[in-house]
């Protein structure tokens, strides 16, 4: 059966502490909701803006004093157990710029891809021209979030900037870029 979830940012659990401002997909921190604990193989997917400040050493920090920093923090479980962590980062800007959607993380091989321990997912992103239509990759589960922008999804109507949709055995919608263009993550598992 196929289904189309659509979580509106205003509408997805916040926290908001002083040096930083998240908004959760799923169950995270002091939200927990049992019925929200994933999609797929996706466990958590926040969009994090974290402010310059003093304190203890953190892996997400901002070196600026004047502005925030805005990036998406995203877990899939391992398709082993008690694996070594691992650490890659790879500038993929020339083909973001290039248009349409490109592999970002995959376990599947993807040659311009940061490699995952996770056969069965893969990470796709695309920063869309105004207008640029590309389809959502198909797969059991999808997960798509707006970074930037305003997006059409197919049979799901205007996405802004924040909001996510859960989509399961969907097939492959058709996803257009609003009038300012977009920037989307699509997270594709099992």
């Amino acid at each position: 059966m196929s289904t189309l979830d659509i979580r509106r940012s205003d509408a997805r659990p916040h926290t908001k502490i002083g040096w930083l401002d998240s908004h959760h997909s799923f169950s995270f921190g002091n939200h927990y909701d049992p019925q929200n604990t994933h999609h797929g193989l996706l466990l958590v997917s926040n969009d994090d803006r974290v402010a310059a400040g003093t304190g203890i050493w953190h892996s997400e920090m901002n070196p600026s004093k004047t502005e925030d920093v805005h990036f998406v923090q995203m877990w899939v479980l391992p398709d082993t157990e008690r694996v070594d962590p691992g650490y890659e980062q790879l500038d993929i800007n020339a083909e973001l710029d290039r248009g349409g959607l490109h592999p970002i993380a995959s376990g599947q091989g993807h040659d311009s891809a940061i490699s995952l321990r996770q056969r069965d997912a893969v990470l796709w992103g695309g920063r869309l021209k105004a207008g640029e239509a590309v389809v959502v990759p198909d797969g059991p589960h999808a997960h798509l979030f707006v970074a930037a922008g305003s997006v059409d999804l197919e049979g799901a109507g205007t996405l802004d900037e924040g909001d996510a949709v859960r989509l399961a055995a969907a097939g492959s919608p058709r996803l257009t870029a609003g009038s300012t263009g977009a920037e989307v993550l699509i997270w594709v598992t099992a």
